[in-house]
């Protein structure tokens, strides 16, 4: 709507981020969106309602929800031990690394470093296309990327862990190595078991991997930085490396994501949805137990304005930024993504958001 459009730029303006889109939406679908500011900066192109957007750790929600699909077949239990898929380490495992489950990692309850340092990436950041770590590891076929995860599990699973404690921790390489628990039982990527089981069913069509955009064009919101400057190259290469997609790599149109956020919504009131309803209410609630705030792939807390509990998320991959909050009682979320990665963005998008809750409630948000 024009009006919410005005505001939304003058967030955008307030915080000073090249471009933001911030939508509504209940069990139905969508209910209001606007977009405010331009595709990168210093360039005339402006952000579209169809732009794609980098959403970071909010992809973890998804990687859970595919996880989800397979405890629903019956193939993987939440409480598998991750050691029984990967038996060609027996007597590799570290003894700590041998007992965890599945439930564990989604939780970041596992104790295991919080992300792969130098060599462990088996790539470096991915800002420059003449970069060959990149050209190694680029998913121009799923095998390398399968090859590579594969690495990474045995890494974690042989080594010592980042700290010996179930507590919570988060932790970016809990998903990487969930990952590699479907790759091994499915000898298929990642990448592909999301868009078969998760993006296909729910006819999210904008769905890609790292940065999104044509590279040297803007037909997609630029990353920028922290300073404000928009990345050197655009496109899939400006992210972290693809091996760390589970955790954080997906780029859709906000309307796209927005259907896997209603999906959530839909799932935790027991309506028509992708998975039995036991499987979202395993991923939103706490875990272990009622005393954490994690479910999988999910914040769990309470609001006034949601009347009760709340799923939230951001994410970031330091170029773009994105944040989602859900209210399962009174059956509604808000999502903002803007293509900046900083607290400005931060900022921008939880006004953003905040405004829309507003707007959709007769209470003091």
């Amino acid at each position: 709507m024009p009006y919410f459009a005005t505001d939304l730029d003058a967030i955008r303006q307030k915080h000073d981020v090249p471009g933001l889109q911030a939508l509504l939406f209940t069990t139905d679908g969508v209910v209001e969106t606007a977009v405010a500011g331009v595709r990168k900066a210093g360039y005339p192109a402006l952000v579209t309602e169809h732009d794609h957007w980098h959403i970071g750790s909010n992809t973890k929600a998804m990687t859970a929800l595919l996880v989800g699909s397979f405890v629903a077949e019956g193939k993987l239990n939440w409480d598998s031990p991750v050691s029984s898929f990967f038996p060609e380490w027996k007597k590799r495992f570290h003894s700590y690394c041998k007992k965890l489950t599945l439930s564990q990692l989604l939780s970041h309850r596992s104790g295991l470093i919080r992300d792969l340092r130098g060599e462990q990436h088996l790539t470096y950041r991915t800002n420059f296309p003449s970069d060959p770590a990149w050209e190694q590891s680029s998913a121009k076929s799923p095998d390398p990327l399968i090859q590579q995860r594969y690495a990474v599990a045995e890494l974690l699973l042989t080594n010592p862990p980042g700290q010996k404690s179930h507590d919570y921790s988060y932790s970016n390489t809990n998903y990487i190595l969930a990952a590699a628990v479907l790759e091994k039982i499915t000898d298929t990527s990642w990448e592909s078991l999301i868009r078969e089981r998760v993006f296909a069913p729910l006819h999210i069509t904008t769905a890609g991997f790292g940065g999104s955009g044509t590279a040297g064009q803007l037909d997609q919101p630029w990353g920028h930085k922290e300073s404000g400057l928009p990345v050197s190259v655009n496109g899939p290469k400006a992210d972290n490396p693809p091996v760390m997609g589970p955790a954080g790599t997906v780029h859709l149109s906000a309307e796209d994501w927005a259907k896997f956020l209603v999906d959530q919504l839909r799932g935790a009131n027991g309506m028509r949805s992708l998975l039995p309803a036991e499987i979202y209410a395993a991923m939103q609630s706490p875990q272990p137990d009622k005393t954490a705030e994690y479910g999988y792939g999910w914040i769990i807390t309470e609001r006034s304005w949601a009347g009760g509990k709340t799923l939230t998320h951001a994410g970031t991959n330091t170029l773009n930024y994105s944040v989602c909050w859900l209210a399962p009682i009174r059956q509604f979320g808000v999502l903002a993504c803007a293509n900046q990665g900083s607290e400005k963005a931060a900022k921008a998008c939880d006004e953003a958001v905040g405004l829309l809750i507003k707007r959709h409630l007769p209470i003091k948000a």
